[in-house]
């Protein structure tokens, strides 16, 4: 990798953006005219009802955002009348130097869950692989790795062969192992775990000691709600459960947008106060874009090649963008349950508190008088989470602490919508590593504090598992 051949790169960007597109590009956005009937596969990029025209414009302004395809920088910028010239239509400025994807809609397909790569000899892509080593950092996090930082990117725009999207800082391959679970009645089900392989790495080896967590793409409607819902009562909630034999509780995280300890809310291990943060990290990390909140490109000290690449404007997401495309995650609703009026998922709710699910897939919260706009106000939303930390037990165990998060806790995660995932864009994925196929698979790896629950529903006959399993298909 040499500085010519990155500003040869780069000064080809528009051919270089085609070539990435046509490696990373998601399906095609399918809009819906009815909020109440939309297209199947459109089924999490739907509107808060009750939202005015102009948020409402809004709205579609951050969505723009989303799906909007990021570019490699031009070596001469473009400029009209001393102003930098933005790309026209669906394209921007700024992808990279290293990144999982160009665009938010290649790996949060119509904000869904991601697909896992389940053959050995493709590289992960809707999954990332985070890194850190033993200790914190500044702000009380996982310390990154010296060399290739929090996480593993696998593309780049700094190679000088521009015949194919170059794997940047690594390759990351997962085989599959499998092991069968028999459940009381003698069914058996084959569960599988990732074993993930690193190759190809083009800054070092890891060294000892390296901490490593395969990360599955989470669903991101609905996120309004849950940044809505009050303080006290996430708290109140895990009081409640202390009574029941539980240790749900929250992550103490940093806020670098208000620069204080806050509430964790969001990611795998509740490592994230808010949707602004939450965002800006996603366009850092994922698709190495700066905004207003991570001006800095996202470059290890050794990467001297990143380090030069030149920035697609300071920010590249400019802060009207960021607000825009903010409004448009707290503003995107959540799909209503459906099939309620069918026996086997009346049965299957019932079983589902039963057996003690409800207890931290809790059924119904309500959002605070001071959410952000009057459609978030003091709504009663059913999301089936606490937004707590629960212990999952050793099998589900990355070993990898995050804030107050240890190696086997894992924020519960909300779980409707679920049964529309396979129609929105085919994946079927669940867990904080994709491991699970189905409902049932997510079940039977569930061990801590869950481990009773599992070991209940094992003890179903098989008419009632497919109940509760239908039950939650119809969140």
């Amino acid at each position: 990798m040499t500085l010519p051949s990155l500003r040869t790169a780069a000064a080809s960007g528009w051919r270089a953006c085609a070539l990435t597109s046509m490696l990373l590009a998601a399906p095609p956005f399918l809009a819906a005219d009815k909020p109440d009937a939309p297209e199947p596969n459109a089924a999490y990029m739907q509107p808060l009802p009750g939202l005015s025209a102009a948020e409402l414009k809004q709205f579609r302004r951050g969505e723009a955002i989303f799906r909007a395809n990021w570019l490699v920088f031009p070596a001469m910028p473009v400029w009209n009348n001393w102003e930098q010239v933005r790309p026209p239509g669906d394209f921007k400025w700024g992808l990279g130097p290293t990144f999982m994807a160009s665009s938010c809609m290649a790996c949060h397909v119509q904000a869904g869950h991601g697909k896992t790569v389940d053959r050995p000899d493709r590289t992960a892509f809707q999954q990332l692989l985070r890194l850190s080593l033993p200790g914190t950092d500044a702000r009380g996090g996982p310390k990154p790795h010296p060399a290739y930082g929090d996480q593993l990117q696998v593309f780049d725009v700094i190679s000088a062969d521009r015949s194919h999207v170059r794997q940047g800082e690594a390759d990351v391959f997962i085989d599959w192992q499998t092991r069968p679970f028999r459940l009381a009645d003698g069914t058996e089900v084959e569960l599988r775990r990732p074993q993930v392989r690193v190759a190809s790495l083009s800054f070092g080896p890891l060294g000892d000691g390296v901490m490593t967590s395969l990360r599955n793409t989470r669903a991101i409607f609905g996120l309004g709600y849950l940044e809505s819902v009050d303080e006290e009562d996430i708290l109140a909630i895990a009081a409640a459960q202390a009574s029941l034999g539980l240790r749900g509780r929250p992550n103490l995280v940093r806020d670098d947008d208000r620069q204080q300890a806050a509430l964790g809310r969001f990611g795998w291990k509740a490592n994230q106060p808010g949707i602004r943060q939450q965002i800006a990290a996603a366009f850092h990390g994922d698709m190495g874009v700066t905004s207003p909140l991570y001006p800095a490109q996202n470059c290890p000290s050794v990467q001297v090649h990143c380090q030069s690449a030149p920035p697609g404007d300071r920010p590249e997401l400019y802060a009207d963008e960021f607000d825009d495309i903010s409004f448009w995650a707290r503003a995107l609703d959540a799909p209503p349950q459906r099939d309620t009026h069918r026996p086997e998922v009346r049965q299957g709710g019932q079983l589902f508190t039963r057996i003690g699910c409800a207890d931290c897939h809790r059924p119904t919260m309500k959002t605070g008088a001071h959410a952000p706009f009057p459609a978030l106000a003091n709504k009663v939303f059913h999301a089936y989470t606490d937004l707590l930390l629960h212990d999952m037990g050793p099998e589900l165990a990355d070993g990898r602490p995050d804030f107050r998060a240890g190696p086997q806790d894992w924020r519960t995660p909300p779980l409707w919508g679920i049964g529309l995932s396979a129609r929105v864009n085919g994946s079927t994925n669940l867990l904080h590593d994709g491991r699970a196929r189905s409902v049932q698979e997510a079940i039977l790896w569930h061990g801590g504090e869950a481990g009773a629950a599992r070991e209940a529903f094992a003890r179903l006959d098989s008419g009632q598992r497919a109940a509760l399993i239908a039950f939650v298909n119809s969140l």
